[in-house]
């Protein structure tokens, strides 16, 4: 079972930055699209970014955040500047397969505030 551990979670005041990191437990980046999902209280889960066969970001972030990953270190990244009051939400990381019988993942979140 693929295994997903987010950081970089943080308080930050608006107009700010933070790197998000997802460490992945094994490479899996050839058999799946990894993404980025936030889900701020009383609110649905919601995507923000994938990097698959191709790179997509959600209206609301575009310009603003960047999704990467390191191929050596199993880690995906979400870049995030210019941060708002809106952006606030746990992030959570996602992996969906692209393969047949493979499992998709989640982990566990990482919490980002922004507020002055």
């Amino acid at each position: 079972q693929v295994q997903l551990v987010e950081s970089g979670g943080d308080l930050v005041q608006p107009g700010g930055s933070l790197r998000l990191s997802c460490a992945v437990s094994e490479p899996i980046f050839s058999l799946y699209t990894m993404q980025w999902y936030r889900q701020a209280p009383v609110k649905q889960r919601e995507f923000v970014a994938s990097d698959g066969a191709d790179i997509h970001v959600a209206d609301s972030v575009k310009d603003r955040f960047t999704i990467s990953k390191d191929v050596v270190k199993n880690t995906v990244y979400l870049d995030m500047n210019n941060l708002k009051p809106e952006d606030t939400a746990v992030y959570y990381c996602h992996a969906k397969p692209e393969v047949p019988y493979r499992p998709a993942a989640w982990g566990q979140g990482t919490q980002v505030t922004v507020s002055s």
